[in-house]
C-alpha cells in the first residue's frame, strides 16, 4: 500500500502541539529600531552658579598664566627666533586665544549642564569631563614651557598631547552635547597650527 492511499477519519485530529509552525513569528519586536546608545537626560542637576564658576575659573586662570609667561618674553626671546614664512604676526596670537578661550568655556559651560541624572551614561560623562581637564591642563603647561623655559622640544611635545586630547575631547562630549564638541573644533584645528609652528621654530634654531 502506498503513502498516497492511506486516509486517515475525519474525526481524528492532530493536536496543536503536532502542527506545522512557522520558524519566525514577527513581533512588534521586530518593527522596533535598534538603539545602542544609553539616552542621556536633557536637564542638568547641576546649579547654575555652579556652573559658571567651574566653567570660567578654570579657563580664566589658564589666560592668566599664558600672559605671565608671554608678557616678558615676546619682545626679547621671541623676536631674536628665526621663525618660517607661516608664522603670524604677535598681535594675531591674542587675538585668537581671546576668543579661543571664550569658546573653551562655552563648551565646558553647555558639557557641564549635561550631567545626567542618573544611570550608566554619567560614567561616560565624567570621562569627557575628564579628558576635557586634562587638554586644559596641558594648555596651561604649554606657554610656560615654550616661552618661559624656552623649551622648545619639549613644548612640541606638550602641544602634541594637547592636539589629541582635544580631539578626544570632542568625541567624548559630542555624545553628550554637540554644540559643546563643535565649539572646540576650532580650538584643536589653532592647536594643530601652533605644533607645526612650534616644531617649525624648533627645527629652525
Amino acid at each position: 500500500m502506498s503513502p498516497k492511499s492511506i486516509r486517515f477519519p475525519k474525526s481524528i485530529r492532530f493536536p496543536k502541539s503536532a502542527r506545522a509552525r512557522p520558524r519566525f513569528q514577527q513581533t512588534e519586536d521586530f518593527d522596533r529600531p535598534m538603539t545602542f546608545a544609553t539616552p542621556v537626560p536633557e536637564k542638568t542637576v547641576l546649579p547654575v552658579p555652579g556652573r559658571l564658576a567651574a566653567a570660567i575659573l578654570p579657563v580664566a586662570l589658564t589666560a592668566f598664566l599664558a600672559s605671565l609667561a608671554t608678557g616678558a618674553n615676546i619682545g626679547g626671546w621671541y623676536a631674536g627666533l628665526t621663525k618660517p614664512a607661516f608664522n603670524p604676526p604677535n598681535w594675531a596670537f591674542p587675538v585668537a586665544w581671546t576668543l579661543l578661550y571664550a569658546m573653551i568655556a562655552l563648551s565646558a559651560w553647555r558639557l557641564l549642564g549635561a550631567l545626567p541624572r542618573s544611570g550608566p551614561s554619567r560614567q561616560g560623562w565624567w570621562l569627557a569631563l575628564a579628558a576635557f581637564a586634562v587638554q586644559l591642563a596641558l594648555n596651561a603647561a604649554w606657554t610656560p614651557t615654550f616661552f618661559a623655559a624656552h623649551a622648545m622640544g619639549p613644548a612640541v611635545i606638550v602641544s602634541a598631547a594637547m592636539f589629541v586630547m582635544i580631539l578626544w575631547t570632542i568625541r567624548l562630549s559630542w555624545r553628550f552635547d554637540r554644540a559643546a564638541a563643535w565649539l572646540l573644533v576650532p580650538y584643536a584645528a589653532w592647536v594643530g597650527f601652533a605644533t607645526v609652528l612650534t616644531a617649525a621654530i624648533w627645527r629652525l634654531n
